[in-house]
C-alpha cells in the first residue's frame, strides 16, 4: 500500500484527485462520442508512454466562472479549476475546489453506479454483453439545457466534428474570452505541470476560453445572418428563433458572471415535469424535432429512459434485435417507426435504456472503430471476448444470431448504405459533411463486381 508522501507524488500538480475507476467513467469515450462539443482535448508526452498509471490526455470546459481542467489513471480522476482572478483567501478558495467537485458529480451523475447497470444490461441483453467490457465507462452527462438545446439544434444535417466547430466558433462569437491559458506541459518524470501563471514556452500558444453565451446575446435579429457566415447555415435562423422566443416568454435580466437568465432557469425546471410534458415543450422551439427533443431530455434533463432514434439507431436495432425492415436498404423514420424502435429497446434494457443505447451507438461509430484495441491492455480471456465484439462491428450480420433473432430467416449479409442526410440524422461520421442533402454513392456488391470483370 502506498504511504501519504508517495500517494501525493502521483497527482499533478496543481490537481486534486478523487478515486474513481475507468469502468465507471471513461472519459475518452464520454466526451468524443457526441454528447458534449466544447470539451478542448490535450494529449500528454508522458514518459515512459508505456505506463497505464499516467494520464494521457487533459481535458478542459469553460464554464461561466472558471475553466474546468480533468486528467485521468485507471482508478482517479483528477480535477483542477483555473480562475480568472486568483483566490483572494485560502477559505475561498476551499469553496472553489468543493463547487468544481459537485460539479464534476453532478455533470458526470457519479451517484448511479455505471458497474451495476452494465451488469443489469448484460444480464437482460447478451447483444450488450459482448460490447461491455470494450466500451467501459460510457455514461450520460447531465449538461446544461440551454446549451444542449442550442447545440443539438447544430446537430442536424451534420457531424461530431462540425458540431464542434461550429459550437465553439458561437461561443467565441458571442462571449467574451474568460482566461487565456497554455496547453498543458509535463515534465520528465510524467506526472507533473507548471503551475498556473507561469509563463509559456517559446513554443507555447495561449488559448482563449469562452464560456456558452446566454440566450439574451442570441436572440437580437442580427443574429442569423452572422451564424449564416460563419457557416450555420438553416440553423442559423432555429437558434436565433428559439431564442427570442424563450427571451420573449421568460425575459432576461441584465447578464452577471455565474447567474444563469430567466430562459435558463426556466429550461432546467423541464426536469420536474413528465417525459411527455417536458418533450412538448421542447417540440415548440424552431429546429427541434422528435430526435432532437429526445437527445435534450436524455442528456440534460434527466429523463433516463429516452432512446433519440434515427435511422442509424434504426440500423443498429435490425442489425442485432430483429427490427423489421431491410438491413441494406433507408427507410424513411416515420412517427411510427420511430415509437416501434424505442419500444422494442426501451423493453430490452429497462429503465435506463438511453444511457444502454449510447454504449450501443458509440460502439457503432466509425471515430470508435479500434477503441478498445489496445493489445498490452487486454488479458487473454478478455482477448477473446474482443474478437466477438469486433465482429459485431462489421455491417454484416454476425455469424451466431442472439435469441432474439432466433427463429429469424436470414438472407445473404448485404452491405449498409451510407445514409442519405435527413433533418434529424445522428451526429456520427457517416453523416455527410455538407449542409445540403446528398446520397452518398453506395459501393457496388462483391457479385456485381464479379460479373464486371467476366463481362471484360
Amino acid at each position: 500500500m502506498l504511504g501519504q508522501t508517495q500517494m501525493a507524488s502521483i497527482i499533478p500538480r496543481g490537481f486534486h484527485s478523487l478515486p474513481l475507476p475507468v469502468v465507471q467513467l471513461s472519459l475518452a469515450a464520454v466526451l468524443k462520442c457526441g454528447q458534449s462539443f466544447r470539451w478542448s482535448i490535450y494529449p500528454l508526452h508522458v514518459s515512459p508512454p508505456s505506463d497505464p498509471s499516467i494520464p494521457t490526455h487533459e481535458y478542459r470546459l469553460c464554464l461561466r466562472d472558471r475553466v474546468v481542467c480533468l486528467r485521468q489513471s485507471p482508478d482517479t480522476l483528477f480535477y483542477r479549476s483555473v480562475f480568472p482572478e486568483p483566490s483572494p483567501s485560502v477559505n475561498q478558495e476551499a469553496v472553489r475546489k468543493a463547487e468544481t467537485l459537485a460539479w464534476l458529480k453532478d455533470y458526470f451523475q457519479l451517484d448511479i453506479n455505471l458497474l451495476k447497470l452494465y451488469d443489469e444490461w448484460s444480464d437482460r441483453d447478451t447483444v450488450f454483453g459482448k460490447f461491455r467490457d470494450r466500451f467501459e465507462g460510457i455514461r450520460m452527462l447531465r449538461q446544461d439545457p440551454w446549451e444542449n438545446l442550442v447545440s443539438f439544434i447544430c446537430s442536424s444535417n451534420n457531424n461530431i466534428s462540425r458540431i464542434t466547430k461550429m459550437v465553439k466558433s458561437l461561443c467565441k462569437q458571442y462571449s467574451a474570452p474568460l482566461i487565456s491559458l497554455p496547453p498543458p506541459l509535463q515534465s520528465s518524470d510524467g506526472l507533473r505541470t507548471p503551475p498556473i501563471g507561469s509563463s509559456p514556452g517559446p513554443e507555447q500558444e495561449l488559448e482563449e476560453f469562452y464560456p456558452f453565451p446566454p440566450p439574451s446575446r442570441l436572440a437580437e435579429p442580427h443574429v442569423s445572418a452572422t451564424l449564416r457566415s460563419l457557416g450555420f447555415g438553416y440553423r442559423a435562423d432555429f437558434i436565433q428563433k428559439t431564442a427570442k422566443m424563450l427571451v420573449d416568454a421568460h425575459g432576461a435580466s441584465p447578464i452577471h458572471s455565474g447567474v444563469p437568465e430567466p430562459p435558463e432557469r426556466w429550461l432546467s425546471t423541464l426536469r420536474t415535469l413528465s417525459t411527455a410534458e417536458a418533450r412538448a415543450e421542447l417540440l415548440r422551439f424552431m429546429g427541434v424535432g422528435r430526435k432532437v427533443a429526445d437527445c435534450i431530455l436524455l442528456m440534460s434533463l434527466d429523463k433516463k429512459e429516452v432512446i433519440p432514434v434515427d435511422t442509424h439507431v434504426h440500423q443498429i436495432a435490425m442489425k442485432h434485435y430483429g427490427m423489421r425492415g431491410s438491413s441494406g436498404t433507408k427507410q424513411a423514420m416515420s412517427p411510427k417507426l420511430y415509437d416501434e424502435v424505442n419500444a422494442k429497446l426501451t423493453a430490452i434494457w429497462g429503465d435506463y435504456a438511453g444511457w444502454a443505447h449510447s454504449v450501443l451507438f458509440t460502439a457503432d461509430l466509425k471515430s470508435f472503430s479500434s477503441y478498445g484495441l489496445s493489445p498490452s491492455i487486454p488479458s487473454p480471456a478478455k482477448r477473446s471476448r474482443l474478437a466477438v465484439d469486433i465482429n459485431a462491428l462489421l455491417p454484416t450480420p454476425p455469424a451466431t444470431p442472439a435469441p432474439l433473432l432466433a427463429g429469424k430467416k436470414r438472407g445473404r449479409p448485404s452491405r449498409t448504405p451510407t445514409l442519405k442526410v435527413l433533418e434529424e440524422q445522428t451526429v456520427s461520421d457517416q453523416i455527410s459533411k455538407g449542409d445540403d442533402d446528398e446520397t452518398l454513392p453506395i459501393p457496388s456488391s462483391l457479385a456485381e463486381r464479379v460479373k464486371r470483370r467476366r463481362r471484360s
